[in-house]
């Protein structure tokens, strides 16, 4: 797996081998950044079920501010990090191995990290069919467009497999959708209408008791 553009083009990239991760291919990728041109440069960047880091990368070789990477997998996370040692991006990440189901998004440190202008949300395929009410994973959804995660003109790139049947919440609104490869990708904005509660605490958006998260493995503390 390469960089297909920008200051890194043609770079490399550790990928994991095997099914555990499926990185975007040269042709999709390049239909995806066709239609962002304008969204990348100097833009804060979140990349969740990052796998080892392709489009967080590609953003970043692109002109992207920052990126912060979100995985659990400890092998894609010990090449998430590989790769950004070898590319030189070490201050612009942040590589943080951590649950989607619990995480917060939001690290904290010296570093602006978000709201982010750009959301890459790429689940298992297997788990994209859970993006159903009541399902945590429903709820990082709807987290995810909150005006503390993104910005007023963010976006939020949804890839899932072809035919699968999920819910999105109703704060979401598909501005443009592509179908390739066996899969869909939808480009999500926040609707102008959504109406979010006050939170008092950091978790109220969310039933379940929210755990600490582990740490991020460069660019910043949680804490």
């Amino acid at each position: 797996m390469r960089i297909i553009s920008g200051k890194l083009r043609r770079r490399r990239l550790l990928t994991n081998p095997g099914s555990t991760t499926r990185p975007y291919t040269d042709r999709v990728r390049t239909m995806i950044f066709d239609l962002l041109q304008w969204q990348i440069k100097e833009r804060r960047i979140a990349d969740i079920f990052s796998g080892t880091g392709t489009m967080g990368f590609e953003c970043l070789s692109r002109g992207a501010s920052s990126a912060v990477f979100i995985e659990q997998d400890h092998r894609a996370h010990d090449l998430l990090v590989k790769n950004a040692e070898a590319l030189g991006l070490i201050e612009q990440s942040l590589c943080w191995r951590a649950d989607v189901f619990r995480c917060s998004f939001k690290p904290k440190g010296d570093r602006v990290w978000a709201p982010y202008h750009l959301i890459f949300f790429d689940p298992p395929y297997e788990m994209a069919k859970d993006i159903q009410p009541g399902h945590p994973l429903f709820r990082a959804v709807y987290r995810l467009s909150r005006p503390d995660l993104l910005t007023d003109d963010g976006l939020m790139i949804l890839r899932t497999p072809e035919h699968c049947q999920f819910t999105l919440p109703d704060s979401w609104e598909v501005k443009h959708r592509l179908d390739v490869s066996g899969m869909v990708i939808q480009f999500l904005a926040r609707r102008s209408d959504a109406i979010f509660p006050v939170l008092t605490t950091e978790s109220e958006d969310v039933p379940e008791a929210n755990p600490a998260e582990p740490a991020p493995t460069t660019g910043a503390s949680p804490e």
